[in-house]
Protein backbone atom coordinates (compact mmCIF):
# COMPACT_ATOMS: atom_id res chain seq x y z
CA UNK A 1 0.00 0.00 0.00
CA UNK A 2 1.56 3.30 -1.10
CA UNK A 3 1.44 6.32 1.15
CA UNK A 4 -0.35 8.21 -1.63
CA UNK A 5 -3.33 5.86 -1.19
CA UNK A 6 -3.64 6.50 2.56
CA UNK A 7 -6.38 9.08 3.15
CA UNK A 8 -5.40 12.14 5.18
CA UNK A 9 -1.85 10.93 5.82
CA UNK A 10 -0.58 14.52 5.71
CA UNK A 11 -3.23 15.51 8.26
CA UNK A 12 -2.09 12.68 10.56
CA UNK A 13 1.53 13.78 10.25
CA UNK A 14 0.48 17.35 11.05
CA UNK A 15 -1.46 16.11 14.10
CA UNK A 16 1.56 14.25 15.47
CA UNK A 17 3.85 17.23 14.88
CA UNK A 18 1.39 19.60 16.60
CA UNK A 19 1.11 17.31 19.63
CA UNK A 20 4.63 16.32 20.67
CA UNK A 21 3.45 14.52 23.84
CA UNK A 22 1.00 11.89 22.62
CA UNK A 23 -1.14 9.61 24.72
CA UNK A 24 -1.61 6.55 22.50
CA UNK A 25 -4.41 4.05 23.10
CA UNK A 26 -4.32 0.80 21.12
CA UNK A 27 -6.74 -2.08 20.63
CA UNK A 28 -7.00 -5.39 18.84
CA UNK A 29 -6.66 -3.79 15.41
CA UNK A 30 -2.91 -3.25 15.86
CA UNK A 31 -2.36 -7.01 16.08
CA UNK A 32 -4.55 -8.32 13.27
CA UNK A 33 -1.68 -8.37 10.78
CA UNK A 34 0.19 -10.60 13.27
CA UNK A 35 -2.38 -13.34 12.82
CA UNK A 36 -4.43 -12.46 15.91
CA UNK A 37 -8.07 -11.76 15.03
CA UNK A 38 -9.96 -8.79 16.46
CA UNK A 39 -13.21 -8.78 18.40
CA UNK A 40 -15.56 -6.56 16.41
CA UNK A 41 -16.70 -5.88 12.87
CA UNK A 42 -16.77 -2.55 11.03
CA UNK A 43 -20.00 -1.58 12.83
CA UNK A 44 -18.56 -2.30 16.25
CA UNK A 45 -20.60 -5.49 16.75
CA UNK A 46 -19.14 -8.73 18.12
CA UNK A 47 -17.72 -11.04 15.44
CA UNK A 48 -17.96 -14.00 17.81
CA UNK A 49 -19.51 -14.67 21.22
CA UNK A 50 -18.08 -12.35 23.90
CA UNK A 51 -15.13 -13.69 25.92
CA UNK A 52 -15.76 -15.60 29.13
CA UNK A 53 -16.87 -13.30 31.92
CA UNK A 54 -15.09 -12.95 35.24
CA UNK A 55 -18.24 -13.93 37.08
CA UNK A 56 -18.74 -17.13 35.05
CA UNK A 57 -15.08 -18.15 35.39
CA UNK A 58 -15.08 -17.68 39.14
CA UNK A 59 -18.48 -19.26 39.72
CA UNK A 60 -18.16 -22.59 37.91
CA UNK A 61 -15.51 -25.31 37.76
CA UNK A 62 -17.14 -26.46 34.53
CA UNK A 63 -16.58 -23.02 32.97
CA UNK A 64 -12.94 -23.15 34.04
CA UNK A 65 -12.56 -26.59 32.46
CA UNK A 66 -14.03 -25.26 29.24
CA UNK A 67 -11.82 -22.16 29.34
CA UNK A 68 -8.54 -24.00 29.89
CA UNK A 69 -9.33 -26.74 27.36
CA UNK A 70 -10.09 -24.19 24.66
CA UNK A 71 -7.06 -22.14 25.71
CA UNK A 72 -4.74 -25.15 25.49
CA UNK A 73 -5.68 -25.43 21.82
CA UNK A 74 -6.02 -21.75 20.91
CA UNK A 75 -3.38 -19.91 22.92
CA UNK A 76 -0.59 -21.02 20.62
CA UNK A 77 -1.76 -18.26 18.23
CA UNK A 78 -0.77 -15.62 20.79
CA UNK A 79 2.33 -17.44 21.95
CA UNK A 80 3.69 -17.72 18.39
CA UNK A 81 2.77 -14.21 17.23
CA UNK A 82 5.45 -11.65 16.35
CA UNK A 83 5.20 -7.85 16.40
CA UNK A 84 3.86 -6.30 13.21
CA UNK A 85 4.27 -3.02 11.39
CA UNK A 86 2.06 -1.13 13.82
CA UNK A 87 3.99 -2.27 16.91
CA UNK A 88 7.34 -1.44 15.30
CA UNK A 89 6.19 1.99 14.13
CA UNK A 90 4.89 2.90 17.59
CA UNK A 91 8.18 1.76 19.15
CA UNK A 92 9.98 4.16 16.79
CA UNK A 93 7.68 7.03 17.78
CA UNK A 94 8.37 6.28 21.43
CA UNK A 95 12.14 6.31 20.87
CA UNK A 96 11.68 9.69 19.22
CA UNK A 97 10.05 10.90 22.46
CA UNK A 98 6.76 11.62 20.72
CA UNK A 99 4.78 9.28 23.02
CA UNK A 100 4.37 9.90 26.74
CA UNK A 101 2.45 6.67 27.33
CA UNK A 102 1.21 3.78 25.23
CA UNK A 103 -1.93 2.37 26.84
CA UNK A 104 -3.02 -0.91 25.27
CA UNK A 105 -6.20 -2.90 25.70
CA UNK A 106 -4.41 -5.93 24.25
CA UNK A 107 -2.95 -8.72 26.36
CA UNK A 108 -0.51 -10.13 23.78
CA UNK A 109 2.63 -8.25 24.92
CA UNK A 110 3.59 -7.41 21.34
CA UNK A 111 4.26 -3.73 22.02
CA UNK A 112 7.00 -4.65 24.48
CA UNK A 113 8.41 -7.27 22.13
CA UNK A 114 8.67 -4.58 19.46
CA UNK A 115 10.78 -2.46 21.83
CA UNK A 116 8.23 -0.11 23.42
CA UNK A 117 8.92 0.70 27.07
CA UNK A 118 6.26 3.22 28.12
CA UNK A 119 3.48 0.66 27.94
CA UNK A 120 0.54 0.42 30.32
CA UNK A 121 -1.14 -2.97 29.87
CA UNK A 122 -4.65 -1.86 30.75
CA UNK A 123 -6.02 -5.41 30.79
CA UNK A 124 -2.83 -7.18 31.89
CA UNK A 125 -0.73 -9.71 29.98
CA UNK A 126 -2.00 -13.13 29.02
CA UNK A 127 1.33 -14.93 29.41
CA UNK A 128 1.19 -14.74 33.22
CA UNK A 129 -1.09 -16.88 35.42
CA UNK A 130 -2.00 -15.91 38.98
CA UNK A 131 -3.46 -17.78 41.94
CA UNK A 132 -6.53 -15.95 43.19
CA UNK A 133 -5.99 -17.17 46.75
CA UNK A 134 -2.30 -16.70 47.55
CA UNK A 135 -1.23 -14.41 44.63
CA UNK A 136 1.45 -16.82 43.43
CA UNK A 137 2.32 -16.31 39.76
CA UNK A 138 3.70 -18.55 37.05
CA UNK A 139 4.37 -18.21 33.35
CA UNK A 140 1.49 -19.42 31.26
CA UNK A 141 3.63 -21.70 29.12
CA UNK A 142 4.53 -23.64 32.29
CA UNK A 143 0.85 -24.16 33.10
CA UNK A 144 0.14 -25.18 29.51
CA UNK A 145 2.95 -27.75 29.73
CA UNK A 146 1.22 -29.22 32.77
CA UNK A 147 -2.19 -29.09 31.11
CA UNK A 148 -0.69 -30.94 28.15
CA UNK A 149 0.70 -33.64 30.42
CA UNK A 150 -2.61 -34.04 32.24
CA UNK A 151 -4.76 -33.89 29.11
CA UNK A 152 -2.70 -35.30 26.21
CA UNK A 153 -5.77 -36.27 24.17
CA UNK A 154 -6.59 -32.60 23.57
CA UNK A 155 -3.28 -31.74 21.91
CA UNK A 156 -4.22 -33.08 18.48
CA UNK A 157 -7.28 -30.83 18.19
CA UNK A 158 -7.33 -27.77 15.96
CA UNK A 159 -9.95 -25.03 15.75
CA UNK A 160 -10.53 -21.43 14.83
CA UNK A 161 -9.18 -19.18 17.54
CA UNK A 162 -10.13 -15.84 19.03
CA UNK A 163 -8.23 -12.67 19.96
CA UNK A 164 -7.54 -13.85 23.52
CA UNK A 165 -6.31 -17.32 22.55
CA UNK A 166 -9.71 -18.96 22.93
CA UNK A 167 -10.51 -21.80 20.50
CA UNK A 168 -13.89 -22.67 19.02
CA UNK A 169 -14.23 -26.17 20.42
CA UNK A 170 -18.01 -26.39 20.27
CA UNK A 171 -19.71 -29.70 20.97
CA UNK A 172 -16.93 -31.21 23.07
CA UNK A 173 -17.35 -32.69 26.54
CA UNK A 174 -15.08 -30.74 28.89
CA UNK A 175 -16.11 -32.57 32.05
CA UNK A 176 -13.02 -34.81 32.06
CA UNK A 177 -10.52 -32.02 31.39
CA UNK A 178 -8.14 -31.82 34.35
CA UNK A 179 -7.38 -28.32 35.68
CA UNK A 180 -4.76 -28.20 38.46
CA UNK A 181 -4.95 -25.92 41.47
CA UNK A 182 -2.17 -23.62 42.60
CA UNK A 183 1.11 -25.42 43.29
CA UNK A 184 1.90 -23.25 46.30
CA UNK A 185 -1.34 -23.19 48.31
CA UNK A 186 -2.87 -26.25 46.57
CA UNK A 187 -6.42 -24.90 46.71
CA UNK A 188 -6.38 -21.59 44.85
CA UNK A 189 -7.98 -21.05 41.44
CA UNK A 190 -5.52 -20.29 38.64
CA UNK A 191 -6.52 -17.50 36.27
CA UNK A 192 -4.63 -15.57 33.58
CA UNK A 193 -3.44 -12.29 35.06
CA UNK A 194 -5.76 -10.32 32.80
CA UNK A 195 -8.99 -8.39 33.21
CA UNK A 196 -11.79 -10.65 32.05
CA UNK A 197 -14.96 -9.32 30.48
CA UNK A 198 -17.13 -7.87 33.26
CA UNK A 199 -14.21 -7.37 35.66
CA UNK A 200 -12.65 -4.06 36.73
CA UNK A 201 -9.25 -2.72 35.73
CA UNK A 202 -7.11 -2.30 38.88
CA UNK A 203 -7.49 1.24 40.23
CA UNK A 204 -3.74 1.93 40.38
CA UNK A 205 -3.41 1.06 36.70
CA UNK A 206 -6.27 3.35 35.74
CA UNK A 207 -4.84 6.22 37.79
CA UNK A 208 -1.44 5.75 36.17
CA UNK A 209 -3.07 5.99 32.74
CA UNK A 210 -5.03 9.11 33.70
CA UNK A 211 -1.83 10.73 34.99
CA UNK A 212 -0.22 10.04 31.62
CA UNK A 213 -3.25 11.47 29.85
CA UNK A 214 -3.07 14.65 31.89
CA UNK A 215 0.57 15.13 30.86
CA UNK A 216 -0.20 14.58 27.17
CA UNK A 217 -0.85 17.26 24.59
CA UNK A 218 -3.01 15.06 22.35
CA UNK A 219 -4.53 11.60 22.05
CA UNK A 220 -4.12 9.07 19.24
CA UNK A 221 -6.45 6.05 19.25
CA UNK A 222 -5.30 3.14 17.09
CA UNK A 223 -7.14 -0.05 16.23
CA UNK A 224 -9.86 0.16 18.86
CA UNK A 225 -13.61 0.52 18.56
CA UNK A 226 -13.66 1.84 22.15
CA UNK A 227 -16.91 -0.06 22.69
CA UNK A 228 -15.61 -1.21 26.08
CA UNK A 229 -15.74 1.51 28.73
CA UNK A 230 -12.25 0.72 30.05
CA UNK A 231 -10.79 2.36 26.94
CA UNK A 232 -13.57 4.78 26.04
CA UNK A 233 -13.22 6.68 29.34
CA UNK A 234 -9.83 8.04 28.27
CA UNK A 235 -11.25 9.49 25.05
CA UNK A 236 -14.12 11.00 26.99
CA UNK A 237 -11.81 12.54 29.61
CA UNK A 238 -9.50 13.93 26.92
CA UNK A 239 -12.43 15.59 25.14
CA UNK A 240 -13.70 17.00 28.43
CA UNK A 241 -10.26 18.50 29.10
CA UNK A 242 -10.07 20.07 25.66
CA UNK A 243 -7.37 17.78 24.28
CA UNK A 244 -7.41 17.05 20.56
CA UNK A 245 -8.05 13.44 19.51
CA UNK A 246 -7.19 11.55 16.34
CA UNK A 247 -7.94 7.97 15.36
CA UNK A 248 -6.69 5.32 12.94
CA UNK A 249 -9.24 2.51 12.78
CA UNK A 250 -11.17 0.50 10.24
CA UNK A 251 -14.79 0.83 11.28
CA UNK A 252 -17.06 2.60 13.70
CA UNK A 253 -15.90 3.60 17.17
CA UNK A 254 -17.80 4.72 20.24
CA UNK A 255 -15.94 8.04 20.18
CA UNK A 256 -16.34 9.02 16.51
CA UNK A 257 -17.95 12.34 17.39
CA UNK A 258 -14.97 13.24 19.59
CA UNK A 259 -12.24 12.92 16.96
CA UNK A 260 -10.75 15.93 15.23
CA UNK A 261 -9.28 13.49 12.69
CA UNK A 262 -10.20 9.92 11.85
CA UNK A 263 -8.44 7.81 9.24
CA UNK A 264 -10.05 4.60 7.99
CA UNK A 265 -7.10 2.70 6.53
CA UNK A 266 -5.03 -0.42 7.27
CA UNK A 267 -3.21 0.30 10.50
CA UNK A 268 0.24 -1.19 9.89
CA UNK A 269 0.87 0.52 6.54
CA UNK A 270 -0.59 3.80 7.83
CA UNK A 271 1.68 3.96 10.88
CA UNK A 272 4.69 2.92 8.81
CA UNK A 273 3.93 5.70 6.34
CA UNK A 274 3.49 8.12 9.26
CA UNK A 275 6.96 7.31 10.61
CA UNK A 276 8.51 7.58 7.14
CA UNK A 277 6.88 10.93 6.44
CA UNK A 278 7.89 12.36 9.83
CA UNK A 279 11.47 11.35 9.07
CA UNK A 280 11.27 12.90 5.59
CA UNK A 281 10.04 16.17 7.05
CA UNK A 282 12.71 16.09 9.73
CA UNK A 283 15.42 15.71 7.13
CA UNK A 284 13.87 18.41 5.00
CA UNK A 285 13.89 20.84 7.92
CA UNK A 286 17.40 20.01 9.07
CA UNK A 287 19.87 22.89 8.57
CA UNK A 288 22.13 22.45 5.60
CA UNK A 289 25.59 21.26 6.61
CA UNK A 290 28.37 23.43 5.20
CA UNK A 291 31.42 22.09 3.51
CA UNK A 292 34.23 22.32 6.09
CA UNK A 293 36.51 24.03 3.54
CA UNK A 294 33.87 26.69 2.87
CA UNK A 295 33.33 27.19 6.60
CA UNK A 296 37.00 28.06 7.08
CA UNK A 297 37.89 24.95 9.07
Amino acid sequence: MSKESIPDLAALVDFVERHPRLFVLTGAGVSTDCGIPDYRDARGDWKRPPPVSHQAFMGSHGVRQRYWARSLVGFRALANAHPGQAHRALAVLERQSRITALVTQNVDGLHQRAGARRVIDLHGQADVVKCLRCDATMMRHALHDELSRLNPQWLALTAEFGPDGDADLDGYDFSTFVVPNCHRCHVGILKPDVVFFGDNVPRARVERAFDALEAASGVLVIGSSLMVYSGFRFARRAARDGKSLACVNLGTTRADELFALKIAAPIGPTLTALVDELERRRRGNAPERKNPAEAGF
